[in-house]
């Protein structure tokens, strides 16, 4: 397919603009970073009305039949506005799972929105741990996923586990499961311990085969936050470049130093070259390269966003970081990004043995 927008694509961007211009607040999302255990609530209800939940999701499961290129423009927006919770994501790979596993009950409850899902496959620093400490024996789960986003709020759990001698996804309903909140960096994000005690589980994938779901599933939700991070790099580039127009120093505008104008010229170049690989990413979905399109998106938007945000905040200088600037939450979102799905060293060595294996 072409990587060129179409009117209805470009549609979707501009109206999911102009409603989260309308309705994100910077002092609600603020207040956000300051306690644990909250969202908000008012995004969340808003993604629902607009149907943004189901855009990936099958007709016949109640979804809108859309793609992962439509979606991304959905998380570009919500990136640039901070968005304040983490679902639209953690949904979004739990449908995949769903759909591959051939179990369809959830998916439904997750295009409407009455429904939340969270993946647990992280254990340490590692995204896809060769051999998980959750074990999953007699159909049911042991063990402790940490830090897992929205945990605290999520419904049922795509887990990544080991049964036997082989790793397993596994479906599992988180209403008797315990949680421990996470206080952390971003607290918007809802992160939790999920601790499984003898918890029901339904086998997705086993083996190979879950290997090769999970880490599909992995790249899908990749894209997405990729998306979202370019979403918030052209924020900070626009917020930059703004201030630099209008904050003089001795006579002229800041911008006018080279200091200045050549770093938002840096920025802007990082922005462009993310934008143009989560394109290229989200349209190659379902194709034989796209792991590679997904890992490039993933590393190039990382680095666009932190540098973006801490290049803005130093163009700002002493200002940029008072509470009131607002330019913490994306400082703080440019990090918990930075590590949801992997960090860039496992998206570094996963396209490294990608690009090898092509080779040989």
């Amino acid at each position: 397919m072409s990587i060129i927008h179409n009117d209805d694509q470009l549609a979707i961007a501009t109206e999911t603009r102009r409603i989260l211009d309308a309705r994100t607040s910077k002092e609600r999302l603020l207040g956000l970073l300051e306690q644990t255990g909250a969202h908000d609530q008012l995004f969340w209800d808003t993604v629902v009305a607009q149907g943004w939940t189901a855009m990936a999701i099958p007709e016949e499961f109640g979804g809108l039949g859309l793609g992962l290129v439509e979606l991304g423009l959905v998380a570009q927006a919500c990136g640039a506005a901070t968005a304040g919770s983490p679902f639209l994501t953690s949904n979004y790979g739990a449908a995949c799972a769903l759909m591959a596993g051939g179990n369809t009950f959830w998916l439904p409850k997750l295009a409407s929105g009455e429904a939340i899902a969270a993946i647990a496959m992280a254990e340490g620093n590692a995204p896809l741990p060769p051999a998980p400490a959750v074990r999953f024996a007699g159909d049911r789960l042991d063990g402790i996923k940490s830090a897992v986003t929205g945990g605290l709020k999520a419904d049922f759990a795509v887990v990544w586990a080991h049964r036997e001698s082989s790793p397993v996804l596994v479906l599992a309903e988180l209403a008797t499961v315990e949680r421990r909140e996470v206080a952390s960096y971003d607290n918007s994000r809802l992160y939790a311990d999920l601790m499984f005690n003898g918890t029901p589980g339904t086998v997705l994938a086993e083996g190979e085969a879950a290997r090769s779901l999970a880490l599909d599933m992995l790249a899908r939700m990749a894209v997405v936050t990729a998306h979202e991070q370019v979403g918030g790099a052209e924020a900070m580039l626009h917020i930059a470049r703004d201030y630099a127009l209008s904050r003089k120093a001795f006579g002229q505008p800041i911008g006018a130093f080279q200091s200045i104008k050549h770093r938002i010229a840096e920025m802007y170049g990082l922005v462009e070259i993310a934008r143009a690989n989560c394109i290229h990413a989200a349209a190659r979905e379902g194709q034989d390269d796209f792991l590679i399109a997904a890992a490039d998106a993933r590393i190039s938007a990382t680095e666009a966003y932190d540098t973006c945000a801490r290049d803005c905040m130093h163009i700002h200088g002493g200002i940029g970081v008072t509470w009131e600037q607002g330019l913490h939450l994306h400082m703080r979102r440019a990090r918990s990004l930075a590590v949801e799905q992997g960090n860039l060293f496992f998206w570094e060595d996963l396209l490294v043995d990608q690009l090898s294996r092509e080779s040989t």
